[in-house]
């Protein structure tokens, strides 16, 4: 009996664990704004290990570079190699915004994935990744779309309000419906597949013994890669776009 007493003792908390709380958050009141306070919590978090690496990486570089130097140089090469490869020969300044992009978005759902944030209590709501709020995905595709748009005024100036009525004006409204869509796109892309990976592991875990879902788990922290991946291509995409003026 006491066997499983422990047995159901420790199912119930797992449950707890991978239980998915909707609708509830805690809110800081900042001036006249009201924020969701786990959401920010999480993001220092996030932002700290990513100061903390880059501390790291460039305390003391090495002419013979050492194991962890090459981790994070090949890290900067792939940022590179994914800006020129969408932006083009152009693509030196916007490294650091591309790479920005990633990272976060890369560090946040592994975060997500591999750290039990349920398990420190809030008054309300929860701690998760910081990319399972839609603030946070609508923000990052934000930024994205601003970028996007300075690229293409920065380049070819207001000519690059030619590109709404080429090749013809009766495809005005559509060329700037497609504009705002984009960061609609990238935001929703991003939220749904991460909240979708978090619900199927929640209805597994509710189902079927742990033995199950520890495989789906560690996709998830594959498919939490490609989304950041997924992400910073289109982001360097739109970019290359605007400064070359067509679509």
């Amino acid at each position: 009996m006491n066997v499983i007493s422990s047995s159901i003792s420790a199912y119930n908390v797992l449950f707890e664990i991978s239980a998915v709380e909707v609708g509830q958050h805690l809110y800081w009141q900042i001036g006249g704004l009201q924020i969701h306070a786990q959401v920010l919590i999480t993001s220092w978090i996030v932002i700290g290990i990513l100061l903390v690496s880059v501390i790291i990486a460039v305390r003391n570089p090495q002419t013979i570079p050492t194991d962890g130097q090459n981790f994070f140089e090949y890290i900067l090469e792939f940022i590179r190699d994914l800006s020129k490869t969408q932006i083009g020969d152009e693509y030196g300044p916007w490294v650091p915004f591309i790479g920005t992009m990633f990272l976060f978005i890369f560090v946040s759902n592994w975060s997500g994935a591999l750290f039990p944030w349920k398990i420190i209590e809030l008054p309300h709501g929860e701690l998760a990744a910081p990319t399972n709020d839609i603030n946070t995905t609508v923000a990052l595709a934000l930024l994205t779309s601003v970028a996007y748009f300075y690229a293409g005024l920065s380049k070819r100036g207001l000519s690059y309000f030619e590109k709404y009525i080429n090749p013809t004006p009766i495809l005005l409204p559509i060329n700037i419906l497609e504009d705002f869509t984009k960061p609609l796109s990238l935001s929703f892309r991003l939220f749904g597949n991460i909240l979708a990976d978090e619900l199927v592991v929640v209805v597994l875990v509710s189902l079927v013994p742990l033995i199950i879902p520890i495989p789906v788990m560690l996709l998830g922290l594959f498919t939490s890669g490609i989304q950041a991946l997924i992400f910073a291509t289109l982001a360097a995409a739109y970019i290359g776009e605007s400064m070359e003026g067509h679509h």
